[in-house]
């Protein structure tokens, strides 16, 4: 039987971050460095990128980065195939790379639909797709941990603009979860997600500067979430503590959604 410092111990494991030079995503290697994981992020921006690496050096993390946009398959292909030459492998996917655009339903641009679906969606379930037929399946083990958002279980009040691509993509981040658990659970294939409330980020930044006092008497914690509160739920589901749960959507949002 193993005690819990080995369950969450991540030592000589290499846990791939995207959208990880800063916000939920720097927040998510944080942990995971602390419990041993290599982690290696992966942005557009080499320099928010480097900012980030030394940051977690500091912190005595082991940290890597590459520069990659995983919105075509192309560019998806080239990232594993550096992480692998690197690192020889991966056995945490973390995706956390993400984007919103604003504007009524009724009047919502095309290429804002496509721009959110495209990375939200599409780019992750290729890198997904990609990790786990190179590193996850030959070995009949991994864990990806996805990103989604209360956004992706309820409606979007009307007060605060309309979203309605972002809902959609991560409706189906949560669903794309589930779907993944079940077709791969008898490959020793881990998926589950988390479900962040507001957390304070260049995503909800706008939002927070006009609805923030609002959002905060909405949730029963009565705050927003911090730099530390997703930290325990991304250990748990991305390490061997969280061996036995699969498919599912953990929400970190202080109680908003359930009133």
């Amino acid at each position: 039987m193993a005690n819990l410092k080995t369950l969450f111990n991540l030592e000589g494991r290499v846990a791939l971050i995207t959208g990880g030079s800063r916000g939920l995503g720097l927040q998510v290697a944080e942990a995971l460095g602390e419990f041993g994981a290599t982690v290696v992020l992966v942005a557009r921006k080499q320099e928010e990128l480097d900012e980030a690496v030394a940051h977690l050096g500091a912190l005595g993390i082991t940290a890597r980065s590459v520069a990659a946009d995983i919105g075509s398959h192309e560019s998806v292909v080239k990232l594993v195939d550096r992480v692998i030459a690197d690192e020889a492998t991966v056995d945490i996917l973390v995706n956390n790379a993400g984007t919103t655009w604003g504007a009524p339903a009724e009047s919502y641009p095309l290429d804002g639909w496509n721009k959110v679906m495209n990375l939200n969606v599409t780019g992750l379930f290729l890198l997904t797709q990609e990790v786990a037929k190179r590193c996850f399946l030959p070995r009949a083990r991994g864990a990806v941990v996805n990103v989604a958002s209360i956004e992706g279980l309820q409606g979007h009040h009307a007060r605060r603009g309309g979203t309605i691509a972002y809902n959609a993509a991560k409706g189906a981040v949560v669903n794309m979860t589930r779907a993944l658990a079940a077709e791969w659970g008898g490959s020793g294939i881990r998926v589950n997600a988390l479900a962040p409330g507001f957390f304070p980020s260049k995503l909800t930044e706008a939002t927070l500067e006009r609805f923030g006092a609002d959002l905060v008497d909405g949730t029963p914690l009565g705050k927003l979430g911090s730099g530390d509160d997703l930290k325990g739920a991304a250990l748990l589901l991305a390490s061997d503590a969280g061996g036995h749960i699969t498919g599912h959507v953990l929400v970190v949002d202080g109680g908003s959604t359930i009133i």
